[in-house]
């Protein structure tokens, strides 16, 4: 493959970080979303805001740019896997320096920076299934460099023996691929508004996602709440309709009252967005 000029990557870059970062703050913005932070108000966090959670999203876009920048044209192997690696972690300290201390975007930084590294690999070519599988040779391969700690959402992983972000990612995002990027056109083919179909994405996304912030937080009662509440938002027709409206309320009533917040679908969800801007960069979208 023919390497492009470098003003070629420099700009492909820029425009990757850019979206990935605007992606991050349109998740942010969207409402109602439930037990989430969102324009209404900080759901079930107490040191979340949607403020902060629009500053961690600038604070990574110089990560998403080095990431495109260090992955463009380049294949999956050990040497990129470990750049990666140490660019999320560098861009996970950005965002703890931006944020006070607070883990606003850890599993975003997982998602996105995967995605926008497989973009670039792809010389920018931008279709989603490509992308996906890309990422997922990505993630499959080991990153000795990785720290040992376990995370909150390993824990979970492990304690309740489910999949997890990892494995998202190594099976190439299947809650984006088969579920949140075809609801999301569907939708909008329906004639639902945009914030609309974004809704339904998340939903078609909590309906099976093991979500591993709501088992830290609320255990299986809460991941069953949340699988069940979503599926009753889609069943009902989705956002766009008033039963479905009525649904999502009832949901986010459910989940503050769980203490639970679905941030793993949340950032799924941003990757969800920027799969669907880069493939299709000059919709209205």
């Amino acid at each position: 493959m023919k390497l492009l000029p470098q003003i070629q990557v420099e700009g492909g870059a820029e425009w990757l970080a850019r979206t990935a970062t605007q992606c991050l703050i349109d998740e942010a913005r969207l409402s109602p979303k439930p037990g989430l932070v969102d324009s209404r108000g900080n759901g079930a966090h107490h040191d979340l805001s949607l403020a902060l959670m629009e500053r961690s999203a600038h604070s990574l876009t110089s990560t998403f740019q080095a990431l495109a920048q260090q992955s463009w044209q380049r294949p999956a192997d050990i040497a990129l896997r470990q750049t990666v690696g140490r660019l999320g972690r560098e861009g996970e300290q950005q965002m703890m320096v931006a944020t006070g201390g607070v883990n606003t975007h850890r599993g975003a930084i997982w998602a996105l920076g995967l995605l926008v590294s497989a973009v670039a690999m792809l010389g920018g070519d931008a279709k989603a299934n490509a992308v996906a599988n890309t990422a997922a040779q990505l993630a499959k391969l080991p990153d000795d460099a990785a720290p040992k700690v376990f995370s909150k959402g390993l824990r979970a992983t492990h304690r309740y023996r489910v999949p997890g972000a990892r494995e998202e990612a190594q099976q190439a995002f299947p809650h984006i691929m088969q579920r949140a990027l075809p609801q999301l056109r569907l939708s909008r083919l329906n004639g639902s508004s945009e914030a609309q179909a974004r809704l339904d994405a998340l939903m078609a996304i909590m309906t099976s996602l093991t979500d591993t912030c709501v088992l830290s937080r609320a255990g299986m009662e809460g991941l069953d709440a949340m699988q069940d509440g979503a599926r009753a938002v889609l069943n009902a027709g989705g956002c766009a309709t008033l039963s479905g409206q009525q649904a999502l309320a009832s949901l986010d009533r459910q989940m503050l009252a769980l203490n639970a917040s679905p941030g793993g679908a949340a950032d799924l969800l941003a990757a969800t967005l920027f799969l669907d801007r880069v493939e299709t960069p000059n919709s209205k979208h």
